[in-house]
């Protein structure tokens, strides 16, 4: 006989439930958010589990290492799929859940989610937070910006570097202007040498990682994009087929078929948004800047036909495909004058 277990995952606590082949719920228990608890449970249950399914979530990347060392077969359970197959349920409670999730790792109704490595998860979260420095800076500009033009002062164009140095002359006529303006240029101050510090980080861990100097090849892939892209991707040899990255992150359409009705709509946006938005920004600086390329020739002919947004996203989409057949195949970006025959389907 074979044993199946669901996790319904929380901050605090998870329920946790074991059914057997024909459904029957053999335990059902709460016990706290620790692998250790629960690897105890599953201990005290006494008899070996075929599948251990938990939904993704914040927590599920750290349970689903700690339960696959403890030698339990863990599958981390795609969110939008659990969500469909609990939908029939009339009352939702944690205890429900788990035992939702039991049936349908019991049933096989279930898509697994490709758990990142830990190297992958610290540079992750090394972008998240370069990102999340970037986005207080531009606030913190722009805040600025906006405050002097109601007094007629206007920047003009400037550099990360200046922008302090011209605020300061714009404002040191006017004492109760500066002295309301400099708290702002502080923080801007510290946050710019945080910024910094980042990026640099940024910068090594690229140069340090044969792949993504293998990426940086293609134009317009820089430091960021090639970093982005390796962590969202961390493992090529999941993908079958180089033109199914394209899918993954969102990038080709949805398809409705029913009855008379057959049509396709927008770009799915599925997947994961940082290396989807990295893609179509390095779309945009290969098809306006550097040097001419086949790529940048394909792309400019969709432009041309079907207008420049929609080509921008049909070159991040292929950019995923050819990026990945680089990493797989070990080879860096081949400039020609003609556009070559693919090497995949694109």
């Amino acid at each position: 006989m074979d044993y199946f277990a669901g996790l319904d995952v929380s901050l605090e606590t998870v329920n946790v439930c074991i059914v057997d082949g024909d459904g029957s719920v053999l335990l059902e228990q709460k016990v706290g958010a620790e692998p250790q608890e629960i690897v105890a449970l599953l201990k005290e249950f006494g008899r070996p589990l075929k599948r251990v399914g938990l939904e993704a979530g914040p927590t599920s990347s750290w349970l689903f290492t700690e339960l696959r060392a403890a030698g339990y077969p863990a599958l981390c359970l795609e969110c939008r799929h659990v969500k469909a197959g609990l939908s029939a349920m009339r009352n939702k409670t944690d205890r429900n859940d788990a035992r939702g999730i039991a049936h349908l790792i019991r049933l096989g109704w279930f898509r697994v989610v490709h758990v990142k490595s830990d190297e992958a998860q610290q540079i992750r979260m090394l972008l998240v937070n370069r990102n999340l420095l970037l986005s207080k800076l531009q606030d913190i500009e722009n805040s600025v910006r906006g405050s002097l033009k109601v007094f007629g002062l206007r920047l003009g164009l400037v550099t990360k570097r200046s922008f302090e140095a011209r605020v300061v002359e714009l404002v040191e006529v006017h004492a109760n202007i500066a002295a309301m303006t400099e708290p702002l240029l502080r923080v801007r101050r510290v946050l710019l040498d945080e910024f910094c510090h980042l990026d640099r980080m940024a910068i090594k861990a690229a140069r340090n990682d044969a792949a993504c100097r293998r990426l940086m090849t293609v134009p317009g892939v820089g430091v960021i994009v090639a970093l982005t892209y390796r962590t969202g991707v961390d493992v090529p040899e999941r993908f079958t087929r180089s033109r199914d990255v394209g899918a993954h992150f969102g990038l080709t359409p949805r398809r409705y078929s029913s009855g008379q009705v057959d049509y396709d709509g927008h770009i799915s946006r599925c997947g994961d948004e940082m290396v989807r938005t990295a893609l179509y920004q390095a779309a945009h600086v290969l098809m306006h800047h550097g040097r001419w390329s086949a790529l940048r020739g394909w792309a400019m002919r969709i432009a041309k036909r079907s207008g420049a947004k929609l080509a921008k996203v049909a070159l991040a989409r292929r950019l995923a495909v050819v990026l990945h057949r680089m990493w797989i195949n070990g080879t860096d970006f081949r400039w020609t004058t003609h556009e070559p025959e693919p090497a995949v389907t694109i």
